[in-house]
């Protein structure tokens, strides 16, 4: 296996690939029955229980709750380390919505089974720290 062939690489490619050309469809059948999403890590406004969103229906609620709010998300990823079933991936994801940009500096990481499909996709990520960032675009 190459480092371009890891399947929890292919996978993550696969779910930003999914985000960015706003394919909801796609991105949820990424993931296992039962997998999660939790993003960030914890409590927030988008799991107030901090518990994450498990299941595909919850996956699929989570698109619509985070993402397709947003009018673009981009992944300004530097690196990745792929080991055993996981990759984490470091950068910033910078989304934009209502006129302004905003950065998300973190860890992202994915976990597959044996079918190459997502069982748990984590963001390791402060809002605080990102909501700092927020800047109308010019």
């Amino acid at each position: 296996m190459t480092t371009t062939d890891h399947p929890a690489r292919v996978a993550g490619l696969a779910s930003q690939a999914a985000v960015i050309a706003r394919d909801k469809q796609a991105w949820v059948a990424l993931f296992a029955e039962d997998g999660i999403v939790e993003d960030p890590i914890g409590p927030s406004g988008f799991d107030p229980e901090g518990k994450g969103h498990r299941g595909r229906g919850a996956v699929a609620a989570f698109w619509d709750k985070a993402i397709a709010k947003t009018d673009s998300i981009e992944f300004l990823f530097g690196d990745s380390f792929a080991c055993g079933k996981e990759i984490a991936f470091t950068g910033t994801i910078r989304s934009k919505l209502g006129g302004h940009q905003i950065d998300a500096d973190g860890v992202f990481t994915y976990k597959v089974d044996d079918a190459g499909k997502i069982v748990a996709l984590r963001a390791f990520w402060e809002v605080d720290r990102a909501m700092a960032t927020a800047k109308p675009i010019s």
